[in-house]
């Protein structure tokens, strides 16, 4: 079965290097009616040259300055008309079979309205991600980071699924607006996952489809101050009304138990300007999210089944392992699902 045409939109920065390896094993996978965009913020390596050379069938747009990942993708999903779309990090590998196992998903998973492949590092022994976790005071991670590629075995639902190799249906990102361009970079997957669960599609993950990503996520305090603004951007948008007011303490709370974490951290001062960010453009957030709860079409409780109460991610540290915090903050998720039902 040929399945629906794939277009595939990488999003450069400064990733000349990357696409040298990116470009030829992702190139010798598309199809006759597949498209390839390659979309450069203002790179100053030469990376449009590099596309260029590498892939001459591709169209390389210049946007001439840094918009950011989410923006980006943007430019690239309206230069194309697939049906599919898949956003590619630049330096993330697809192992060969990866674009038409992600293709093959459009129609054994009818469901699902976005899907990720199996991401991959330390030279494709290790999971990166095997699909995304995100906690109910929303914040997310790479679900079985660390752990041997073999633990990830067919195709399932996840929580949300990582951008480094997001495929998602053209209707279904059309509907959703797509990636929010005001994230800039960070969460925007997240986010769009959860628009696309509450209006009722699945999120899910195809192991079959590897790419090898070069992974690492300590990226500097800038990272934090996108991670915790855009998480408010996300939780105020997308949680449903009930939900968002029996998390209301609990995310007040976290508030306030993060101010040590980030002073401990370093990165207190990242926090502090994502707390005064997310207060200054609250009327906008809240505009969004009339425009985003008018989509809903999945119930409070189907919504809430997708967030999680767990703390294994590697990322939190010695703030997971403060005693009583976890069995605390999962006995609250327990009432808070109880109460939705």
């Amino acid at each position: 079965m040929a399945g629906p045409a794939v277009a595939v939109v990488v999003v450069c920065h400064d990733s000349a290097a990357d696409l040298a390896g990116t470009l030829p094993a992702l190139t010798a996978q598309l199809r006759a009616g597949d498209e390839l965009v390659v979309v450069d913020n203002a790179s100053r390596d030469g990376s449009p040259d590099v596309a260029r050379r590498l892939a001459p069938d591709a169209t390389v747009l210049e946007t001439g300055a840094n918009l950011g990942f989410a923006a980006g993708c943007h430019v690239g999903a309206g230069a194309s008309r697939a049906p599919l779309l898949l956003f590619l990090n630049p330096d993330a590998v697809p192992a060969q079979g990866c674009v038409d196992a992600l293709r093959d998903c459009a129609a054994t998973r009818p469901g699902w309205g976005a899907w990720q492949a199996l991401v991959t590092m330390a030279g494709g022994r290790l999971v990166n991600t095997a699909g995304n976790e995100v906690h109910f005071l929303g914040f997310g991670w790479a679900g079985r980071c660390g752990e041997p590629v073999d633990a990830a075995t067919g195709a399932a639902d996840v929580g949300f699924a990582s951008g480094a190799a997001l495929c998602v249906r053209r209707e279904a990102w059309d509907a959703a607006g797509g990636f929010d361009g005001r994230y800039f970079m960070y969460g925007e997957d997240l986010d769009l996952c959860l628009r696309l669960r509450l209006a009722g599609w699945g999120i899910g993950i195809e192991p079959r489809a590897v790419v090898e990503h070069d992974y690492e996520f300590a990226k500097g305090a800038y990272k934090w101050f996108y991670l915790e603004r855009n998480r408010w951007w996300t939780i105020l948008a997308t949680y449903p009304s009930r939900l968002l007011a029996l998390l209301a303490p609990a995310l007040v709370c976290f508030e306030l138990a993060l101010l040590p974490v980030a002073w401990r951290g370093g990165w207190l001062g990242a926090k502090l300007r994502a707390q005064a960010a997310v207060l200054r453009l609250l009327p906008a957030m809240l505009r969004r999210r009339r425009l985003v709860q008018a989509t809903r079409r999945v119930p409070d409780a189907a919504f809430a089944a997708a967030l999680t109460a767990s703390l294994d991610s590697p990322y939190l540290g010695a703030a997971a392992r403060v005693p009583g915090v976890r069995a605390a903050q999962a006995a609250y998720w327990r009432a808070v699902r109880a109460a939705l039902r």
